[in-house]
């Protein structure tokens, strides 16, 4: 309560304030952030909103999108550096420790300014003045949408924050299909459509654009990447940076593919490796029965939601895949004969 008590006392009076997300955000990093970022501005704030990295298309549409800066963009550093240096307040959103923020994140680290994190992921850095956080929560976007109603300016949540925000909790729910689509999801979304967000146009945009290039290259990764190994209840996609520049790929163009080996019957655990410039970039996701997080965090230097988490390697596509069947067999039978349980 006195962390609460001294937030909004640093939000009672017009602020310079800096909002950030996690790497390659998704709808619920980049609708946190717009969303929070249009309320602010209705309270009179000053607000730039930087991601550390771009972002797909499909995104575009939501309000405040002209103004983001991408630091990975050379031309967006120094208007970026100046807010983060001139900022009362900075907020992070969608992730949980600074490392997720690249070289943002120690600049963040180093600031006077005072530090807000709102975020769902498990163990947080104890890098923050206060903090929002909720690993019962299903997106970030539900946690923001709380807050605001913490804050009584409910009310000052007009359609195009809701669409926001209602982006962020679709996606991150699965479309409302994943385990974390719980009660108070549903209640949220219900009263994002009263006050305007329009669910089936939302869909539209962030599951029904693709390009042809995308939908060539789903084809031929699913007819040609996909390797299932039914005797470990596992499949994966293993893709090169070879395949990437065959299909031009632009940023989100692999979003979702893993899903389609986690369709798979019989299949507990899915993965897609991609072969990146700066090493292999790793998407796990699980059966409801499986915590993938832990394995992600133990053998690949990541982590995230039970069902669903990240990772990294340093390793070639092909030693970073002759590793993961590796330790799938090693240890299919922690990963395999857990208790099932709801996951957060």
């Amino acid at each position: 309560m006195e962390a609460l008590a001294s937030f909004k006392k640093e939000l009672s009076s017009p602020k310079k304030i800096f909002i950030t997300t996690h790497v390659k955000p998704d709808a619920d990093a980049l609708g946190s952030s717009l969303g929070l970022a249009n309320y602010l501005l209705k309270k009179g704030h000053d607000v730039t909103v930087v991601t550390p990295t771009d972002y797909p298309s499909f995104l575009n549409w939501m309000k405040g999108n002209d103004s983001v800066l991408d630091f990975s963009r050379n031309e967006h550093q120094p208007l970026a550096k100046r807010a983060l240096g001139e900022a009362d307040l900075i907020f992070c959103l969608d992730f949980s420790v600074l490392n997720r923020v690249n070289e943002l994140g120690e600049m963040i680290r180093n600031s006077d300014a005072f530090v807000v994190n709102i975020d769902h992921h498990q163990d947080p850095e104890d890098f923050a003045d206060f903090r929002y956080w909720s690993t019962g929560a299903a997106a970030t976007c539900e946690l923001v949408f709380e807050l605001i109603e913490i804050l009584g300016d409910k009310a000052l949540i007009d359609k195009d924050i809701a669409e926001c925000l209602y982006a962020g909790i679709m996606t991150d729910t699965g479309g409302f299909r994943h385990p974390n689509t719980t009660k108070n999801v549903h209640l949220v979304v219900a009263e994002l459509i009263e006050i305007g967000a329009n669910a089936s146009q939302i869909a539209n945009w962030i599951y029904d654009s693709n390009s042809i290039n995308r939908l060539k290259f789903i084809g031929f990764a699913i007819s040609r990447r996909l390797t299932i190994r039914e005797d470990l209840q596992t499949a994966y996609f293993a893709i090169s940076k070879k395949d990437l520049k065959k299909y031009q790929s632009r940023t989100g163009d692999t979003e979702g593919l893993v899903n389609y080996a986690l369709s798979l019957d019989g299949i507990k655990i899915a993965a897609l490796f991609s072969e990146r410039e700066d090493g292999i970039k790793i998407s796990f996701r699980s059966s409801v029965d499986v915590a993938i997080n832990k394995f992600a965090a133990s053998y690949f230097n990541g982590g995230g939601h039970k069902n669903a988490a990240g990772g990294k390697s340093e390793l070639n596509l092909k030693e970073t895949v002759e590793r993961f069947e590796s330790l799938v067999e090693e240890h299919k039978s922690e990963l395999f004969d857990q208790e099932p349980v709801s996951a957060n």
